[in-house]
């Protein structure tokens, strides 16, 4: 009995992993063939922040030049919870800062939904939200990318994300190898595929209406896929745009990047316990594939929990004396299953390749495996600790310019 459940279990895991392999085909090639239009739409830019004095300002800045006419666009940090001078060094640059002081709702979602209904409130109104972390840089097109999708018809989009210190330790390149080929391989196929994409937190553009109308109403620690899961429920599909860029600061320590992902891996769990199977549900009964690539996306995190798992009953039971007690597909067929693993492996650096990733990158492959056996205990841990609603704040403290960003990518 049980090692019918392994095989199967096993059986499922391997579908997945081979038709995300077959998606990913899809993100070699992009369509360039985009509608251009004259700037009209106007757009509240959101900057969320918990004790940001340290980098807030150099977004600010680069907020303030970006290629689209300044009448159009209103810049308001949300000061969440602070304690430092955030909010007086967003007025010291003339922009909104609206501060929110409260002991127990605290994180990024309830912040948000809480600057919302501060924004409604406004004499002004906007056609568009667009939301950025205080720690992002942007790029001076972004807000014309975005104009042209609201104008095209997209209600929610997200922006290409990268690495603002791919080069400072070999975590933060592990982010950027990993950031390339979510952008390249997982969210492309699926916009050429014209499936829905999934947010990524920051780089998000909504269409002002569209909030109004559904609320926001994503305030678990992972807000972006919880609102994403509400999207799609309601037929309403993410659209990527590859060519609006956000660069996002990575922790530079091992020990804060797995206190951060403990965080993104707990959200999960509890957000896939709710939104998997009505998605699956309504997409099968609807024959609707983008419900249920989007159901297959809200899984990984325990498709990754039961990999690893499998991996290591499988192996034990392997290595004990005397013939092993359960059926390892890997065993029964090992030339399909190394095929499959190697394809899934090349992967990444065949992003790197397509991306044109910098030099300086490609060496930090040699300590990228590290970096992905580490999600297995990290996701281990936030199995058996998901209950946990804690917010944790990521500090930041690395203060670059986006030409800075932009002249070590070229190099």
């Amino acid at each position: 009995m049980l090692d019918n459940i392994l095989l199967i279990t096993q059986i499922v895991l391997a579908v997945i992993g081979g038709y995300q392999l077959i998606l990913a085909c899809f993100g070699w090639f992009r369509r360039k063939t985009k509608v251009h239009y004259e700037p009209q739409k106007s757009f509240a830019v959101l900057v969320a922040a918990h004790n940001e004095e340290q980098v807030v300002g150099a977004l600010i800045e680069n907020l303030k030049h970006l290629n689209y006419p300044r009448e159009l666009y209103d810049i308001m940090v949300i000061c969440d919870n602070c304690t430092d001078r955030t909010a007086d060094i967003a007025r010291e640059h003339g922009v909104y800062a609206f501060e929110r002081h409260h002991a127990t709702l605290r994180g990024k979602g309830y912040a948000i939904e809480w600057m919302l209904k501060e924004l409604y409130k406004l004499p002004r109104s906007y056609d568009g939200v667009v939301m950025f972390d205080a720690d992002n840089l942007v790029d001076k097109d972004y807000l014309i990318h975005m104009n042209n999708d609201l104008c095209a018809g997209h209600k929610v989009i997200q922006a290409y994300l990268d690495t603002k210190n791919p080069h400072d330790s070999w975590i933060t390149s592990a982010y950027a190898v990993s950031y390339w080929f979510c952008n390249r391989l997982w969210q492309l196929p699926r916009t050429n595929l014209k499936l829905a994409n999934y947010l990524g937190g920051t780089g998000m553009c909504f269409e002002t209406n569209l909030l109004k109308e559904m609320g926001w109403g994503a305030t678990s620690l992972v807000e972006d896929l919880e609102f994403t899961m509400r999207c799609v429920k309601q037929g309403i599909y993410p659209y990527f745009d590859y060519d609006a860029k956000v660069y996002d600061e990575k922790p530079l320590t091992f020990k804060a990047s797995a206190r951060q992902r403990l965080r993104w891996m707990q959200g999960h769990f509890d957000v896939a316990r709710r939104y998997f199977f009505p998605l699956l549900w309504s997409g099968l009964k609807e024959a609707n594939w983008a419900k249920v690539d989007t159901a297959i996306y809200a899984l990984n995190v325990y498709n990754l929990f039961l990999g690893g798992l499998l991996s290591i009953i499988l192996t034990v039971d392997q290595l004990l004396p005397g013939q092993p007690y359960f059926t390892s597909i890997f065993i029964e067929a090992p030339f399909f299953f190394t095929v499959l693993y190697l394809l899934n492996v090349l992967q990444f650096p065949l992003a790197l390749l397509i991306e044109k990733a910098p030099a300086k990158v490609w060496k930090m492959l040699i300590t990228f495996p590290v970096f992905l056996v580490s999600w297995y205990p990290v996701t281990f841990y936030a199995f058996f600790t998901q209950n946990n609603k804690q917010w944790s704040h990521t500090q930041h403290t690395r203060v670059i310019r986006l030409e800075e960003v932009q002249s070590k990518q070229a190099s």
